[in-house]
């Protein structure tokens, strides 16, 4: 044997044990070999059962007929060592070290590698095989299949003559991230192994449809399989589509696994009535594992050209985005438009954490005309933060803040130059008692003159004592909010240095009632929990303090278990007063999933309302609405969501909102929503998608404002399934006020594990259609039931 080589193992079979096969018929896998799928068109090929294998004999020493001596019992068959070949047939003729010729259901076998045909013809010299009929190379999943290869076994380097391939990876993913697998198939005149892990091919095509006639194919005079670097290379190629060539690409590259790689994204085409044909082709740079970057031209046939781009990184300490957009010149208005914006988060040492979010805009319409989305259209307000924040222990911590904004409609907020926190909440004091505090330090500055300007300085200790027991809790707390302002710009003629203290007592209480129940023929744990929640703040006149931050709070379940009417320190609310209610839970025994939650409350005052915001009614009255709430999953496949504002006083509804949805499985589901609020607005909201039959697939929103009897959201849209493509469409109007439309079209076809072109609207569908499936999503990354 040539030194260097691996050992051989020749195994020939006999003939009795192993009938001949039928003409045509391929040669059978190695038990040992993965199993794979036969390709279009090509023969199918059975494995032999492991349980009876052919009888294995060792190879006598070179220059002797490689046959077994008279009356040697064979080797035992067993698994093949590594760097080891076997090779098993009918028949096995020739002289090892020069040449071995096996016939008839002939294979070779060595690290995982399957090489079969009707005549093999191995060199163990150069390491050379020669296959010829019913050719079949195997490796994991992966298949090619052929009438001729000569292949270097060891070096995976040799031709294979009119192949048919079939190539499977899943991808590495990131952390959360699904795996994911790419499967490609396809046909070439001559397959190139360059190595392993290496191919190219001649004339080939490759899709990822696995029909024996694909709907689209890539058709490349060259084309390189590089599965080191997970892309494959087209040179002098098109996309063909059901017969219809729809790209042509002179050069191009694309994934053969779902991970990230430098090229052209795809094209997105859309037409919106602000813009006008808008085209857009970004490059994508994959610079690193940890950061990338994009750059995006964008066309809008009614504005010009615009360019953007988009950096990202992420490393163990920090992390963080950079986009920007410029538009020279827009048609329409005449001017240079332009956007910014940078987010970071970094930690600066391991309790020391820092981020910057700035946002600005050239001008106050920018996202009216340039977006086609109505949750970035209608924005109003842009932030410009800096902060540092130091987390001590678990019980203390420390921030310093920056803030201000760019106001595209409205009024201006306050800028805090700066804002100072310090926070504590202390567990282990004596006795059982629980400290905390929240100390404030604020600079307000405002742009309008006519604005009062100053500082404010908050100290709020705070101590309660917890009684815990099982079945009820008890909750005392009392704390002393102290509050000193010194105005720079006061125009209300009073004095600029403003203190106010007041002590803050309240009481919070509970008891937790269980007991088995059954509804529905099921069996449940049924829970009833009344709370009872006493606050008592003393009046001080605080008419002479500026408004900086303070706003009420929206009425609520969370704002009637507060200890003050306003969000913002500059009004305390006085009072005295309580709020009662009670919620009952159906829990799941077995899970502890929570089916269904219903609740109950209302606030009841023992004085008058004194403190209020400038031009605020104060309140007379000495019961507040009713609240009530119900949520819960009514059938495995249908939920509710529902809540209800009652005045008691003037008998009518202040505020209701009821939402349904019935899911019965992915990408079928069925919304039914009813905003109402007294004088404010009243809307009726329809949405869904449901499969139409044959692969088709409808959604649709439309949400009226009964108010104003006009519609305010309209989307619609059809969705295909191709089994290796899809295509969506969707129309999409909306209105930021009546006198303002904005309408956009969404066309995408999108071919799986390769490619899309135009607009996706699957982003816009998501946010507006509850329970909207994406059809071609793959099923391990499906969620379904989660409400």
């Amino acid at each position: 044997m040539a030194a260097g080589l691996p050992p051989l193992v020749v195994s020939p079979d006999l003939v009795k044990s192993r009938p001949e096969r039928p003409a045509g018929q391929a040669p059978a896998q190695s038990p040992d070999a993965p199993e794979v799928q036969a390709q279009p068109s090509a023969p199918a090929r059975s494995l032999p059962t492991p349980e009876s294998p052919p009888p294995a004999v060792a190879l006598p020493p070179v220059g002797t007929p490689a046959e077994p001596a008279a009356g040697a019992a064979p080797a035992e068959s067993g698994p093949i060592a590594a760097g080891a070949t076997e090779i098993r047939a009918q028949q096995i003729s020739g002289t090892r070290a020069v040449e071995l010729v096996a016939e008839g259901n002939a294979e070779l076998r060595r690290d995982g590698i399957l090489l079969s045909a009707d005549r093999l013809t191995y060199s163990e010299l150069t390491d050379e095989a020669r296959a010829e009929g019913n050719v079949l190379v195997a490796q994991g999943t992966d298949r090619v299949e052929g009438p001729r290869a000569n292949l270097k076994i060891a070096e995976q380097v040799g031709e294979f003559e009119a192949p048919q391939y079939r190539f499977s990876r899943r991808s590495d993913p990131a952390p959360g991230e699904p795996v994911r697998e790419i499967s490609g198939s396809g046909h070439a005149d001559v397959m190139h192994f360059e190595g392993e892990n290496q191919y190219r091919l001649e004339n080939a095509t490759w899709s990822t449809c696995q029909a024996d006639d694909p709907d689209w194919y890539i058709k490349a005079r060259d084309l390189e399989l590089d599965y080191d670097r997970e892309v494959g290379v087209v040179r002098g190629g098109s996309v063909i589509f059901q017969d219809v060539p729809i790209f042509w690409w002179p050069w191009a590259e694309f994934p053969l696994v779902a991970q990230r790689q430098s090229g052209f994204l795809s094209p997105t085409v859309g037409v919106s009535n602000k813009a006008g044909v808008d085209i857009s082709v970004p490059y994508y740079w994959n610079l690193a594992p940890n950061y990338d970057a994009t750059f995006a031209p964008r066309f809008m046939g009614r504005r010009g050209v615009q360019l953007g781009g988009e950096f990202r990184y992420l490393t163990p300490g920090y992390r963080g985005e950079s986009r920007v957009e410029w538009l020279p010149r827009d048609a329409v208005t005449g001017e240079e438009r332009a956007l910014g914006s940078v987010q970071h988060q970094q930690q600066i040492t391991p309790n020391l954490y820092g981020s910057l979010d700035l946002n600005a805009v050239s001008d106050d319409q920018y996202f009216e005309d340039l977006s086609s989305r109505l949750s970035v259209a209608s924005q109003v307000n842009l932030l410009r933060e800096g902060r540092l924040s130091y987390v001590a222990s678990d019980w203390w911590s420390a921030s310093a803040l920056v803030q201000s904004y760019q106001t595209l409609s409205g009024e201006d907020p306050y800028r805090r130059l700066p804002q100072l926190l310090l926070n504590a909440n202390r567990q282990d004091m004596a006795a059982g008692t629980v400290f905390g505090f929240r100390g404030e330090y604020v600079q307000f500055e405002h742009t309008d003159s006519r604005k009062p300007e100053g500082s404010r300085f908050t100290l709020y200790p705070q101590l309660s004592l917890p009684f815990e027991r099982p079945g009820y809790y008890v909750t005392p707390k009392i704390g002393v909010h102290h509050t000193q302002y010194a105005l720079d710009r006061d125009l209300s003629g009073e004095s600029d240095s403003i203190t106010r203290s007041l002590p803050i007592f309240t009481l919070d209480s509970g008891l937790n009632f269980e007991r088995d129940t059954t509804l529905f023929a099921r069996e449940y744990l049924q829970t009833l929990e009344p709370r009872i929640y006493y606050v008592r703040t003393p009046y001080r006149n605080q008419d002479d303090i500026p408004v900086f931050d303070t706003a009420r709070f929206d009425f609520g379940f969370a704002q009637i278990f507060s200890e003050n009417l306003y969000a913002g320190g500059d009004r305390i609310a006085d009072a005295n007063q309580v709020t009662a209610a009670v919620t009952s839970r159906l829990i799941d025994p077995g899970t502890g999933a929570e089916r269904m939650r219903a609740t109950i409350g209302q606030r009841y005052y023992f004085d008058e309302q004194r403190v209020a915001l400038p031009g605020e009614p104060r309140r007379g009255e000495r019961r507040a609405d009713m609240l009530a709430a119900f949520s819960g999953r009514v059938t495995t496949s249908s939920s509710i969501d529902s809540a209800w504002q009652y005045n008691p006083r003037e008998q009518l509804t202040e505020r209701f909102n009821f939402a349904v949805r019935y899911q019965p499985e992915f990408a079928k589901a069925l919304n039914l929503g009813y905003r109402y609020s007294r004088e404010v607005l009243e809307d009726l909201d329809l949405s869904g998608q449901w499969p139409l039959g044959g692969g088709w697939y409808g959604v649709a929103r439309v949400t009226r404002s009964l108010k104003e009897n006009r519609i305010t959201e309209t989307i619609a849209g059809l969705e295909y399934d191709g089994g290796c493509w899809v295509v969506r469409s969707a129309v999409h109007r909306f209105a930021t006020n009546p006198d303002d439309v904005t309408e956009a079209l969404f066309v995408q076809l999108e071919l799986n594990g390769l490619a899309s072109v135009g607009s996706s609207p699957v982003n816009l569908l998501k946010r507006s259609v509850a329970g909207y499936g994406k059809i071609n999503e793959p099923v391990s990354d499906r969620v379904f039931g989660a409400y």
